[in-house]
C-alpha cells in the first residue's frame, strides 16, 4: 500500500514465508518473534488515479522482516488439566508491536530500512497439546516512503504515518510448543 497501490490489499500478491518463535506468557498473552522473507510489488497503470506529470510507475521488491509482537488472546489457550479454566483449543487473537523492514527493488534499484508497526489479527487452534496451527493477517505500516522506490510523487507533506508505505501479510504457520507446560514445585 503505497505509491503505487493504495486500492487493494491483495493486488500484486507476491510469496513470503519465514521462521517465528512465540513465547506464551499465560493462557491469555503471548510475545512473537518473527524473520520473514517476502515479496511486494505494484503499478500505478492499475490505479484510478494518475501521477500528476501523467507517468506510471512499476516495482518489485523483496523485503527482509524482523518484529516482535504482543498476542492477546480472547479465551485462554490450552488442553488438557487447563480445560476446567474455561481454556480453548481455538482462539481468535489481537496483535501489535514493532519490528523493522529491509526492502530491496530489483525493478527499479533501490533499497530503503525503516521501522514498522504491525497490527492485526488471527486465529489459533491447538491439534495436539504441543502442537498449533494458526492464519493471521498484519498491516505493516512503515516510516518510510521509499518501499516502492518512488518517493511522494503527489508532493503531499509528509508526516509520521502520514504518505508513508504499508504492506500486509496473510500468514499460515503451525507451532510446536517446546517449553513446559507447568513447573512442579520440589519443596
Amino acid at each position: 500500500m503505497g505509491d503505487c497501490n493504495y486500492s487493494g490489499f491483495y493486488k500484486n500478491t507476491k510469496p513470503a514465508g519465514g521462521v517465528m518463535a512465540r513465547y506464551n506468557i499465560n493462557p491469555r498473552m503471548a510475545l512473537k518473534a518473527n524473520l520473514i522473507y517476502a515479496g511486494i510489488g505494484g503499478n500505478s497503470a492499475e490505479n484510478t488515479t494518475k501521477f500528476p506529470d501523467g507517468a506510471n510507475w512499476k516495482f518489485s521488491s523483496s523485503v527482509i522482516d524482523l518484529g516482535c509482537q504482543y498476542e492477546l488472546n480472547f479465551f485462554g489457550f490450552g488442553t488438557g488439566e487447563a480445560t476446567y479454566k474455561g481454556h480453548k483449543r481455538i482462539t481468535p487473537y489481537l496483535l501489535m508491536g514493532l519490528g523493522f523492514t529491509y526492502a530491496k527493488a530489483v525493478e527499479p534499484e533501490s533499497g530503503a530500512f525503516t521501522l514498522n508497526l504491525p497490527i492485526g489479527v488471527g486465529v489459533k487452534y491447538k491439534v495436539k497439546p504441543r502442537l498449533n496451527v494458526g492464519l493471521d493477517w498484519t498491516m505493516r505500516f512503515t516510516f518510510s516512503d521509499k518501499l516502492d522506490g518512488l518517493v511522494d510523487p503527489f508532493n503531499i507533506k509528509s508526516g509520521t504515518l502520514k504518505n508513508k508505505d504499508s504492506y500486509c501479510l496473510t500468514m499460515l504457520y503451525v507451532t510446536y510448543d517446546f517449553m513446559p507446560k507447568y513447573r512442579k514445585c520440589n519443596n
